[in-house]
Parts: structure tokens; sequence; C-alpha cells
């Protein structure tokens, strides 16, 4: 089955949710191109729509989301879980990340594992900074600070 795409505006540009039945497969950036969609939305794309709109408008911290299960290694499911323990409002650096999965000389691989994250603010990689400023993010510099400044953390 095709996962299914929705959208949802943020005021750095529009973000896609796609999945199926089984849960969502992806977030895209604003800076990627989704697929069009026909049909019904998916109940578990539906409901990170909504999710995803609340947070936005500052009335969500946590995410209550079905993911669906996607290809990845060991390593990223490790740096995936992590990312989902940072709170609300709070970062860590790439190296914080690296220890916490017991990989301390790991910190590109962490970054590489952000990167390859299919639910980016689900699960926050945009919560993951350099030890000497902001650090990259697919969505670019923009897209992250407008995250961070939601959540109450401000980068110059």
């Amino acid at each position: 089955m095709e996962p299914f795409v929705t959208r949802v505006k943020s005021a750095v540009g529009t973000w896609g949710i796609a999945g199926t039945d089984e849960g969502i497969t992806h977030i895209y950036l604003p800076n990627e191109s989704a697929p069009p969609s026909t049909g019904t939305v998916p109940r578990p794309v539906a409901n990170g729509a909504v999710q995803l709109e609340e947070y936005f408008r500052g009335e969500r911290r946590d995410f209550q989301v079905q993911l669906a299960d996607v290809a990845s290694t060991d390593f990223q499911r490790a740096v995936w879980s992590t990312l989902r323990e940072i709170p609300y409002g709070e970062v860590r650096t790439y190296g914080d990340v690296a220890r916490a999965t017991n990989r301390p000389r790991a910190t590109r691989a962490v970054g590489n594992a952000n990167h390859a994250n299919p639910w980016p603010i689900v699960v926050p990689c945009h919560r993951v900074v350099a030890a000497a400023g902001l650090g990259g993010y697919g969505g670019g510099a923009e897209v992250k600070r407008f995250l961070l400044d939601l959540e109450g953390v401000h980068f110059a």
C-alpha cells in the first residue's frame, strides 16, 4: 500500500505526514517535496497531523502517535529512542546522545542517524545541537531555530 500524505502548515513552511493504517512512515520537512495523495487519510496520519498542528500552536509538548516500522540499523533505533527522551524545551549535544547510546566516540554517527530520522519533530532531532552552537538540520538552520524558539530555546 502506498503511503498517504497529508500536509500541515507552519510559520516556516508546509510539512508532509505520510503513512498507512500501520502508522506514520515519514514526516517531510518544509524543504522536501511530498508526493500528492488521494483517498481517505489513514487514522495514524490524521492523528499525527492534528498533533503537529497543536505543537505548532504551542499546545502540545509530547506526541502520542503510531509510528510505522521502517528500515533502520540498531544504532539508528538506539539514537531515535534517546532523542524521544529529550524533554520539550531542552537540548542535548551530539556527544551527549552518543554517550547515552553507549557509543561515546560516535558523535558523527549520531549526526547521521539524526539525518536519517524519518519522523522529525515527533522524534525530536532538532533538540540535538553542536557543542559549539546550533549544529545542522535537514530542514536548514531557519527551521531548526524556529522549532527551538517555539520550545523556548534560543540560539543566535
